[in-house]
Order: C-alpha cells, then sequence, then structure tokens
C-alpha cells in the first residue's frame, strides 16, 4: 500500500497521519472515490474525478484542485505492482472547530492505492427496513457520511449476505451500500433512475451506455419478481445475486453474462471510457 497526503507520500502509510481536528473525521465532511486498478493503470479515472468534484460542489467544499489529485494518484501507483488493485481518494474539509461549523483552513487530500481481491463470482444480497432519503441534501453525493452504508451492512452480514439494498421513501427500489442495483423483468434490463436517490455510479453509467438498459423507478417489490438481479461497482464490476433476500436465483442468467462479457470486452478495450 501507498499512500500520499496533501502532496508528499507518506513513508509510512499505516502511520498517523491526519489531524485530531480533521472536519473529515469528526463529522464525516468530506467527499471520496474508489478507482479500480487494472494492470497498474486507473479504469475511468476522468469520471470519478468528474464526480469527486461534483461531489465536493454539492456538499461546498472548496479548494480541489484536480490536476493534483491526479498527481497523487500517480504517486501512488509508481513503483507498485498492481495488476488489480484500489485507489480511494478522500478529499475533506481540513482542521475545523469541533462541530459541524467549518473552519478556514486549507482542505485535506489524500490518495491511497492498494491490492484488491477480485470479487466472488456472485453474492447474496438483502433489502433493509430503512429507506434511502432521495430528497435530503446529501442524495446523490459520495460523501464519507457512511455511518447509515456501516449499520445497513452489518444488518446483512448477520443474514449471510455482502450487500444490504435500500427502498427510497417512496417505497422504489434505490441502490446498494456500495453498488447500484441492475435487473431483468420481462426479458427486459432495468435500473432505477437517479431521481430515486441513488448513487451516480461510474460503472453504472458505463453499463447503461453499453447495454442500453432501460432506466425506471418500481417499487422494491419488483425484486420479488425479477428474472435476474445484479450489482454493479468498482469492487464488483457486473455481479449476479445468487440470493436477494429468501429468493435464489441460477446464475449467472444470461443478461447478466452478457453484461459481463459486454464489461470485459469495453474494460479491456479503453482504460479511461
Amino acid at each position: 500500500m501507498r499512500a500520499w497526503l496533501n502532496g508528499s507520500i507518506l513513508e509510512d502509510p499505516a502511520a498517523p497521519a491526519i489531524t485530531v481536528q480533521d472536519h473529515g473525521l469528526t463529522v464525516g465532511d468530506g467527499v471520496f472515490e474508489a478507482v479500480k486498478v487494472v494492470d497498474g493503470a486507473p479504469f475511468a479515472l476522468t469520471r470519478h474525478l468528474d464526480r469527486l468534484a461534483r461531489s465536493a460542489d454539492g456538499l461546498g467544499l472548496t479548494g480541489l484542485d484536480l490536476d493534483e489529485v491526479r498527481r497523487g494518484v500517480a504517486a501512488v501507483l509508481e513503483g507498485q505492482d498492481l495488476p488489480l488493485g484500489r485507489i480511494r481518494i478522500t478529499f475533506t474539509g481540513g482542521v475545523a472547530p469541533l462541530g459541524s461549523g467549518r473552519g478556514d483552513s486549507p482542505p485535506t487530500l489524500v490518495v491511497v492505492a492498494a491490492p484488491m481481491d477480485p470479487a466472488p463470482a456472485s453474492t447474496a444480497a438483502v433489502t433493509v427496513p430503512w429507506p434511502r432519503n432521495e430528497r435530503g441534501a446529501l442524495a446523490g453525493l459520495k460523501t464519507t457520511s457512511y455511518a447509515e452504508n456501516v449499520v445497513a451492512l452489518a444488518h446483512a452480514r448477520q443474514r449471510g449476505a455482502t450487500e444490504a439494498i435500500f427502498a427510497n421513501l417512496a417505497g422504489h427500489l434505490c441502490e446498494g451500500t456500495g453498488s447500484n442495483v441492475f435487473y431483468v423483468l420481462d426479458g427486459e434490463l432495468r435500473t432505477p433512475t437517479l431521481a430515486s436517490g441513488c448513487l451516480a455510479g461510474i460503472s453504472r453509467a458505463l453499463l447503461l451506455e453499453w447495454s442500453g438498459a432501460r432506466e425506471v423507478d418500481e417499487p422494491v417489490e419488483v425484486l420479488t419478481r425479477a428474472d435476474e438481479v445484479f450489482l454493479v461497482s468498482t469492487t464488483r464490476d457486473v455481479q449476479p445475486l445468487h440470493r436477494c433476500d429468501d429468493r435464489t436465483f441460477d446464475v449467472p442468467g444470461p443478461v447478466t453474462a452478457q453484461c459481463q462479457k459486454l464489461w470485459a470486452e469495453r474494460e479491456a478495450a479503453d482504460i479511461d471510457p
């Protein structure tokens, strides 16, 4: 693992480096991106940086320099042998008083690169009883305020699953804690719209462009009728569900298998689509 903080590589990435007054630590005032590394190169980096900027703007964080982020990415990848890895980019409000109000210190920028294991061939997910708030101030932003996801994921893991799926306040299917949800109904590939409050996932956007899936908002109960369900994310690519709540599926289904093949082909053809 290599880590870069505010312009410099850390000699010991495991050593303390962030002040206890950093607003990202004290109140979760920050945004982040997770970027897949393929054969030593970041995948879809431009799209990730564009979303990082949108999230920072949505949170009111100023001072983000995307050229500086790219320098950090290059620095943490240099000298590493990463056939498969993950980069974590975190941008916070910097040092601030011990409360919700921001200070006037410069922001904090952290970039970390580390190896990543391939995702399992399939997985299980459960729906959770807590809704996503599609009307909230953070809806659609990739912020470091992930406590809601931590609780939901713990709920899922207690039930033998690796992902939790949220409905929104309207009762419509929304998203996972760290993934977007696709499903097949009546032979058609579908996924919730961004109006559902789901994150505008990079993998989601790419698969929509490549596959022609339809965006539609439907009650979360649609998962009880779907013929296939799969997750997409930076760490999962296209990962079928062999179980969703009490339903089981033969995996991969034909549409899912086609999407997996399409993903592998397009990823190999262009590292920054």
